[in-house]
């Protein structure tokens, strides 16, 4: 097992995405980087996506991930917003695919779960165990970051054993892990 490794959190949307990635040593997580893609002044939903996706290469081609962890879209009530946010997801997902980096997907509650015991936190409370967890200075005004980050730390938090439902690292890791979708 690989004693160093480095994880990509994103937080897709297509308003503002957000992401973070910390550095695993051993067992020990290290803080590196949280941000946000603001994607709000944009009209053009296309131009929107395509921005996420070269925001996602260039986080890889800079930092070089192991594995990406990116938070599942929640089932909401507007069916044109929960396509707009499960393509954010494709693409992004589509980004870290291209480069080889494995990707997890987790939902909302599970992240909540991992970083807070409570799948039912809110965004502030999470943001603040993060600061504890990470040593964090200080928290960023939008929240969209910390979640991308806590999208990082609940993979760390799962890869020991836990995994999640849905793991592919490309297309032939799909179809194997699916027989039975492919026909």
């Amino acid at each position: 097992m690989n004693s160093e490794k480095i994880i990509l959190g994103v937080d897709p949307g297509t308003t503002i995405m957000g992401f973070g990635l910390i550095k695993v040593v051993g067992q020990k997580m290290q803080f590196m980087q949280l941000n946000e893609l603001q994607l709000h002044k944009y009209d053009d939903h296309y131009l929107k996506l395509k921005l996420i996706f070269e925001r996602t290469i260039e986080l890889i081609d800079t930092y070089h991930p192991d594995e990406m962890a990116i938070e599942a879209p929640f089932f909401g009530k507007n069916v044109q917003s929960m396509l707009k946010l499960g393509r954010a997801q494709g693409v992004a997902m589509a980004a870290g695919l291209s480069r080889q980096v494995p990707v997890t997907e987790y939902s909302p509650r599970k992240i909540k779960l991992a970083i807070t015991g409570n799948g039912n936190s809110s965004k502030e409370q999470v943001a603040k165990m993060l600061q504890s967890l990470l040593a964090l200075k200080s928290l960023p005004k939008n929240l969209d970051s910390t979640d991308g980050l806590a999208a990082a730390v609940c993979h760390f938090y799962n890869s020991g054993g836990i995994q999640s439902d849905k793991k592919y690292s490309g297309w032939s890791a799909f179809v194997k892990k699916n027989p039975d979708k492919i026909g």
